[in-house]
């Protein structure tokens, strides 16, 4: 059995975080969450329910008043020992433009 994972544009993941858009956008610069990919065509960014997981971590952290270089070494302690155990898969960016039966879908919030 197949399951489907969910892909999310940034509005849509910010509707689902409660972050703005603009937070978003500054926790990628700082790399403390990653896109799963972009469209060739569009360039949107692409997230999936990794990355809801990780707002949520950082939201619970930032609440417990750690700073986001706390967070981003929490975060990086965390990748380490994940890498260490998981084989790794690839990303949307790495498939090519067209999408194949078994690439998730984009779809919005609430469908």
């Amino acid at each position: 059995m197949q399951t489907t994972a969910n892909i999310y544009l940034i509005k849509d993941l910010s509707r689902l975080s409660g972050h703005s858009i603009y937070t978003l956008k500054f926790y990628l610069k700082l790399g403390l969450i990653q896109e799963t990919g972009r469209s060739p065509q569009t360039r949107f960014r692409y997230f999936d329910d990794s990355t809801t997981a990780q707002l949520s971590k950082i939201r619970a952290w930032r609440k417990q008043r750690k700073s986001l270089a706390e967070i981003q070494q929490l975060l990086s302690s965390m990748d380490e020992t994940t890498h260490a155990t998981l084989p790794t898969s690839p990303t949307l960016s790495q498939v090519s433009g067209h999408p194949s039966s078994d690439e998730p879908s984009v779809r919005a919030v609430g469908e």
